[in-house]
């Protein structure tokens, strides 16, 4: 059947008004898109073309080079050097365990540096280069870099590493560096993105922590374009960072190294002060370890011999070691004395051999008594009971107020790790702490420094530089920063009588110089060099009733952990005091034996700046100081921390 004219005509109308219809959405939908387009295109195309960038170049850290560190004389004793490692891709070297096996052929690998770095590139991106080997030698790089092309991943670097040429003389005071651990990172609130670099080396004990900021430097930036999965493609440009800063101090590293060799494997410490302005000259503590074995990480076997020594060759005895101070601590009861008008030096003392107070015995070092004794007989002798008289009329605030004075009880600000504060006791101290009253017995005790009492060696030093000059002399370690001198304010006067520190400088020299002295044995022959010192021995342990009246035990046939404490503490040369010399060697017996003659060798090596002449020892020593000097001499590093053993 026809459909009729009408029918068609309706139809076309109906199709040419679905056609405009569609034909306008598809015209809109286009004109949408085209200003979609224009919107992204042109009205935000910085802000798009700035996230294509992003996708495409990206920024990484360049290190800093460590600022470096160096003695007094310019010798330096904590620096970068150039070094060869060997790093690994995991994405580019395929079978990781194939990969290891090919290269150590061709170099000797650690195995627990191969298991931290195997741990290490299970935790990064497959694309981040992990250190396999570090501090390989020339021969072994060109090794890596002839075989290269059989060894897919890996790649030999040149980089710089933290070394310390003079190894263990300085250990104690300028520390090490190791690799950022996340035990460091948690300690610092908003870590530098420097920290956040796989393996990135920190100070982690002494200067190069406590300093860490300053010696760490700025990073610099490179702008390195990567591909899809963020392998580096090209470096663009870079921006180098700033270098750490350069510290200069205080110390003598030809001193240093001569008193590590002369305390040899004893557990001691020993401290040098200028008595003019403070600067610590020499800190030393023994037996000590090489921080080169702390740079990369140390071994599990190296760390266990350190840790179960004895002698505890980690502790900086010198700052954090307190002792009770024994004998030495006999000038601040003294002057307290003479301070408060007490006792003058003439007053008189007599001696038994003991003293009773509230029913308990208090003895004397000469079980007989040492008789009638005034101040300098006291110090000079050594006697306990005089001590322990005064104390009584003195009571223990007034020591402790002299105490303090003379920087004992006073936590230095050094850079070093573990200052000690030391103890120095009173009556509020002993209720807080004890939760006990103070007696009477405690402050007989604390006049010959026992009881209570502790101090470090440092703290000793400052002690006799104080007494020696009369000032309020503090310990410096820091010279200068970058070549800027570090300022240091003009010591104020201590405000004592000149008078009763005489006395006690006379007293201290009878100690060394007269026949009766406790430590005539080690005086200084040399008029212009002579010394004021004091000796002390600090007992460790209780002796008993019945040990005394049997005899009490020598120190040589106790267990070494029992025998006691020796200290000496000296200043010289007496007429112009330059140094303030501190020693403490752990359970050794006597100061007079064990102390006092490494201080005398210490002290004139310091004023002599080197070897003194042998006019200078007592006759009857010179033929063991010839022979100790041949032996340390042939064992003093040179400048690059060499010994004539390792020398070529």
């Amino acid at each position: 059947m026809r459909r009729a004219p009408t029918d068609v005509a309706e139809t076309q109308k109906r199709f040419t008004r679905r056609a405009l219809l569609l034909g306008g959405a598809q015209i809109g939908f286009m004109a949408l898109l085209g200003l979609r387009m224009r919107h992204l295109q042109v009205d935000q195309a910085d802000q798009y073309r700035l996230l294509a960038e992003e996708n495409r170049i990206n920024i990484r850290l360049i290190p800093p080079a460590r600022g470096e560190i160096y003695d007094r004389n310019g010798v330096p004793v904590a620096r970068n050097v150039q070094s060869y490692r060997i790093t690994i891709v995991r994405e580019d070297a395929g079978d990781i365990d194939s990969a290891l096996t090919r290269l150590s052929s061709l170099v000797e690998l650690d195995e627990d540096d191969v298991n931290r770095a195997v741990t290490e590139m299970k935790r990064s991106a497959p694309f981040l280069p992990v250190t396999i080997a570090d501090r390989v030698s020339w021969d072994e790089m060109s090794r890596v870099a002839v075989n290269s092309p059989a060894l897919p991943g890996i790649t030999p670097e040149v980089g710089l590493s933290r070394t310390y040429p003079l190894a263990g003389d300085l250990a104690h005071v300028v520390g090490y560096v190791g690799p950022v651990s996340d035990y460091d990172l948690s300690k610092i609130e908003n870590p530098d993105q420097l920290l956040r670099i796989p393996r990135f080396q920190i100070g982690k004990v002494g200067i190069e922590a406590k300093r860490e900021t300053e010696l760490r430097g700025k990073a610099g930036t490179k702008r390195v374009e990567v591909n899809a999965v963020g392998r580096v493609m090209r470096e663009l440009d870079r921006r180098e960072g700033e270098a750490g800063d350069d510290l200069q101090l205080t110390i003598d590293q030809r001193l240093q190294s001569y008193i590590q060799l002369r305390l040899g494997e004893e557990s001691a410490a020993a401290v040098v002060m200028d008595c003019r302005n403070g600067d610590l000259l020499a800190v030393n503590s023994s037996p000590t370890f090489d921080p080169n074995l702390f740079v990369s990480g140390i071994s599990v076997a190296d760390y266990r011999s350190l840790t179960e020594n004895k002698y505890r060759p980690l502790a900086a005895k010198s700052v954090q070691g307190t002792y009770p101070p024994g004998s030495t601590f006999k000038m601040v009861t003294a002057l307290a004395a003479l301070e408060a008008g007490l006792v003058s030096a003439e007053d008189t003392v007599y001696c038994p051999g003991h003293l009773e107070v509230a029913n308990r015995r208090f003895h004397c070092w000469k079980r007989a008594g040492h008789g009638h004794m005034n101040l300098q007989t006291a110090l000079r002798e050594s006697c306990d009971v005089y001590f322990y008289e005064i104390a009584l009329e003195l009571g223990i605030d007034k020591i402790s107020a002299m105490s303090s004075k003379l920087g004992l009880g006073e936590r230095f600000d050094l850079p070093m790790s573990g200052v000690a504060r030391g103890l120095n006791p009173t009556k509020d101290w002993k209720q807080s702490v004890r939760g006990a009253s103070w007696v009477i017995g405690d402050t007989v005790n604390a006049s010959i420094g026992q009881g209570f009492v502790l101090a470090s060696p440092l703290q000793l030093a400052v002690m006799t530089a104080r007494l020696a000059s009369g000032l309020e002399l503090m310990p410096r370690i820091v010279k200068s920063v970058n070549g800027v001198e570090q300022g240091i304010a003009d010591p104020a006067s201590l405000g004592l009588n000149e008078n009763n520190l005489r006395h006690i400088r006379r007293a201290m020299f009878s100690v060394s110089n007269n026949r009766r002295g406790t430590a005539y044995g080690s005086r200084v022959i040399e008029d212009a060099y002579r010394m004021a010192g004091k000796t002390g021995t600090s007992q460790v342990r209780n002796i008993s009733a019945a040990e005394r009246a049997k005899g009490v035990f020598r120190n040589k046939d106790l267990p070494w952990e029992r025998r006691d404490h020796a200290l000496f503490v000296n200043f010289a040369p007496y007429d112009d005091p330059k140094i303030a010399v501190a020693v403490i060697v752990e359970h050794g017996g006597g100061g007079s034996t064990a102390a006092a003659p490494v201080a005398r060798d210490i002290t004139l090596q310091a004023l002599y700046e080197g070897d003194p002449p042998l006019s200078a020892y007592p006759t009857k020593d010179r033929t063991r100081i010839e022979a100790q000097q041949k032996r340390i001499r042939e064992m003093m590093p040179d400048r690059q921390g060499k010994r004539s053993g390792d020398r070529a």
